[in-house]
């Protein structure tokens, strides 16, 4: 019997096991992959308050070693569903059972794919969703990040170090990602911005070799040579076994304000995962600690 069964080890996930040990609760932390989340990929974080610079790594290992050396427990392993037995909650993995007093889904979001003809074939072999994870392989060699947002700017920022030549498509005219980031961007002179266009073809036999970029506005289609294509469109959650249990949107996201409480007793959510207008660290953050406060609250 565990007080509160956190599902997910991001950033938010961490941050309501911190909040919870010190109110001396007890704490399983379920992580289907790995601890910090996308966090953990970033190169450098500079947008945290009261931390001017810090990598993605380091900052996710410093929430996780401080978590466990509050005391929470961690098992890897796969959250499928969630039911509830007396005044209790059962959270189901393919392997066991775990009881509990109240459960806190923080199980944020993935990578929102293109969607079109041959991606999934193509990923692995030319199509990637992580600049920082796979850059390296496109050393001096032409590559296109797509996406308007933080995300994507900061791809491009990291891939114009090292590739010979970065395109940057995005389907609108202005970027949704911070100023700074995009001033930077403007700067370098390997970087090439294709606005008011996306990607509506892949074309390679065994590895990406092109993409047919499509103008939204003239339907003017042009052909990119390039190696490797970085997709950075947005993120979507991760909540489907717990659909049946709490209240969705339209695109799955779990229901709840700023209390993190969902529509069902005992049950909270923080971070990307949840319904919110900014998905940031900071307010990931913010949210582990509402409803880890939240649960203890709810325990008594």
């Amino acid at each position: 019997m565990y007080d509160i069964v956190i599902v997910g080890a991001g950033t938010a996930g961490l941050s309501a096991a911190i909040y919870a040990c010190r109110a001396g609760k007890s704490v399983l932390l379920l992580e289907e992959k790995s601890y910090g989340g996308q966090i953990i990929n970033t190169p450098e974080v500079e947008n945290y308050p009261g931390i001017k610079r810090i990598s993605g790594f380091e900052f996710a290992t410093n929430l996780y070693q401080q978590a466990a050396d509050l005391g929470a427990e961690i098992k890897y392993e796969r959250a499928e569903g969630i039911r509830s037995e007396n005044e209790n909650k059962i959270v189901v993995t393919p392997d066991n059972e775990y009881v509990c007093r109240s459960v806190i889904l923080a199980t944020g979001a993935k990578n929102r794919p293109l969607g079109i003809e041959n991606e999934a074939e193509m990923t692995g072999r030319g199509i990637s969703y992580c600049a920082t994870c796979d850059g390296a392989f496109f050393r001096n060699k032409d590559v296109a990040v797509i996406g308007g947002g933080n995300t994507a700017l900061e791809d491009a920022l990291f891939l114009s170090n090292t590739a010979r030549m970065v395109y940057v498509i995005h389907r609108r005219k202005e970027f949704r990602g911070e100023a700074k980031r995009l001033e930077a961007l403007r700067q370098k002179e390997n970087v090439v911005f294709l606005l008011e266009s996306t990607v509506v073809k892949l074309n390679g036999e065994t590895s990406l070799e092109s993409v047919e970029v499509e103008n939204v506005n003239t339907k003017e289609r042009r052909t990119l040579a390039i190696s490797g294509l970085f997709v950075a469109i947005g993120q979507m959650p991760e909540n489907r076994a717990f659909a049946d249990l709490v209240d969705t949107d339209e695109v799955g996201y779990i229901v709840a304000a700023e209390n993190c409480r969902t529509n069902e007793e005992g049950v909270f959510t923080a971070g990307d995962c949840r319904t919110k207008s900014v998905r940031q660290l900071a307010t990931a953050a913010a949210d582990g600690a509402i409803a880890g406060l939240a649960a203890c609250e709810y325990i008594g």
